[in-house]
């Protein structure tokens, strides 16, 4: 989606970000080379030089040095961005950008999704938080550098992007087309459900997200809202003072929200300056929730008596902010200088939010697209028959089965779909059958009444408004 890697919980504007003139948190990162260090660097950069057989360009030496430096870290957090990258980099911290809409990081050499932006051509295509993104276009990402990755992903508006992918509980890799497009994120949505209670959706909390917030949360208020969904699912993240912001209208005074904590374990504790609310809240979460989601999540729950709701959430709790003007030339270094911390001292990197209640999506949510060039027919038995049925069983058109065995109920099914959609009605999964059935999945997954989750976390909130009702 963007220049650099998954966009990670970013100081900017935050009451950390102050120290980035390397007081405090940052105080070890200032400092140049010792002199021998400079010595066997400078010495390497011209034995380079004046040795190798064809002529290198000495602004790439210099690059690749600090990409080395940044990789040996280990870190698919921390990463160098040069000036074009940077630029990007920076897009996507205030909102809007171009590609395919889909965060991802660097985990031992392979480009892994962190989450797809919602509403995004990734989103629509079925890409989902963890795949692996194989190649694109025929060329493999392994053992790229991050930027030199996106950059193979990012392209023209209205280019295509092919990308294979391995997912987790897929055998066999899984081919995606996506067109690439303008991604302007309006990264806050509402509306009222019936019986008052408000949803409030975050995709990612960039700088404008916190100003939003507020406005759609006062207006549902002023509507009379008797209780809060909030959804931050497929949410990667974003800037820790708009989260922070956010978490305040939840959290009573004096409570805290977030503790960071740098190396040398001291901890900055964000207290909270708010007032708290009367009305339930609960907060739906799944695996691409990441980063500021769960920082949301850590303190409605643990601060505020939010339940939350859905899947376990990704599991990303370190801090980055960046360094542009230091360098001097455009690029920039995005550093993890700290770890993040529930109000109740818990570090859930790599672990994740369990929800306080559990809640599956359908199976045709995650269901694989279909192979596009093999046509489907009676009596064939292949993973990709086994995805045709879970689509045709989700769209009302029975198949009778869902194991990849494709048989006369999966056949008459095939033909009703097919009638249904005015295609020739020859039974068998062709390309152009393939693709309606896709397309009418997306639509039906987007149907707020198949969103399991979103279900439930209204009717947890009715349950807590009606419990409150009995109490008073």
């Amino acid at each position: 989606m963007l220049g650099g890697s998954v966009l990670t919980l970013a100081l900017t504007g935050s009451s950390f970000a102050t120290q980035a003139t390397g007081q405090g948190v940052l105080a070890s990162i200032t400092g140049g080379l010792k002199q021998d260090e400079a010595k066997k660097i400078g010495t390497a950069l011209d034995l380079i030089q004046s040795n190798y057989y064809q002529d290198v360009d000495r602004s790439k030496l210099v690059d690749g040095a600090i990409n080395g430096m940044m990789q040996s870290l280990d870190d698919p957090y921390s990463s160098y961005m040069g000036k074009k990258t940077a630029e990007e980099f920076e897009e996507t911290i205030e909102g809007s950008f171009s590609g395919i809409g889909a965060e991802v990081s660097s985990e031992d050499g392979n480009v892994v999704v962190v989450s797809p932006i919602k509403g995004s051509p990734a989103e629509k295509a079925g890409i989902r938080a963890k795949d692996v993104i194989l190649t694109v276009n025929g060329e493999s990402l392994h053992g790229l550098e991050l930027n030199d990755a996106v950059s193979k992903i990012r392209g023209p508006k209205g280019s295509e992007a092919k990308l294979t992918i391995k997912r987790s509980g897929s055998t066999a890799p899984i081919e995606y087309s996506i067109v690439r497009g303008d991604v302007d994120v309006e990264t806050v949505k509402a509306h009222m459900e019936p019986g008052k209670i408000g949803v409030i959706e975050i995709t990612q909390f960039s700088l404008n997200t916190g100003e939003r917030f507020k406005q759609e949360l006062s207006k549902l208020e002023g509507e009379g809202m008797q209780g809060l969904v909030i959804d931050v699912r497929n949410n990667p993240g974003g800037v820790l003072s708009v989260v922070i912001d956010i978490a305040e209208q939840f959290v009573p005074k004096g409570k805290l929200i977030v503790q960071v904590e740098d190396k040398n374990k001291k901890r900055d504790q964000n207290l909270s300056k708010g007032s708290g609310k009367s009305y339930p809240v609960t907060l739906l979460m799944n695996k691409g929730s990441a980063s500021a989601s769960e920082i949301l999540a850590g303190a409605l729950q643990q601060s505020a008596g939010a339940k939350l709701m859905g899947e376990n959430s990704f599991g990303k709790g370190t801090v980055q902010t960046s360094f542009s003007k230091q360098l001097g030339d455009g690029s920039l270094l995005k550093i993890t200088i700290a770890k993040w911390l529930t109000p109740n001292g818990s570090w859930i990197h790599k672990k994740g939010i369990k929800p306080d209640i559990a809640v599956a999506q359908p199976d045709y949510f995650s269901v694989a697209p279909i192979n596009k060039e093999t046509t489907l027919k009676y009596n064939m038995n292949n993973t990709d028959i086994k995805s045709a049925q879970i689509m045709l069983d989700a769209l009302g058109f029975k198949p009778g089965r869902k194991d990849g065995f494709f048989d006369q109920k999966t056949e008459t099914s095939v033909k009703s779909f097919q009638k249904a959609q005015k295609l020739s009605e020859s039974g068998s999964v062709d390309a152009k059958t393939a693709e309606a059935l896709e397309t009418e999945l997306i639509k039906h997954i987007r149907d707020p009444k198949t969103d399991n989750q979103l279900k439930a976390g209204i009717a947890e909130v009715q349950k807590e408004i009606a419990a409150g009702a009995s109490n008073h």
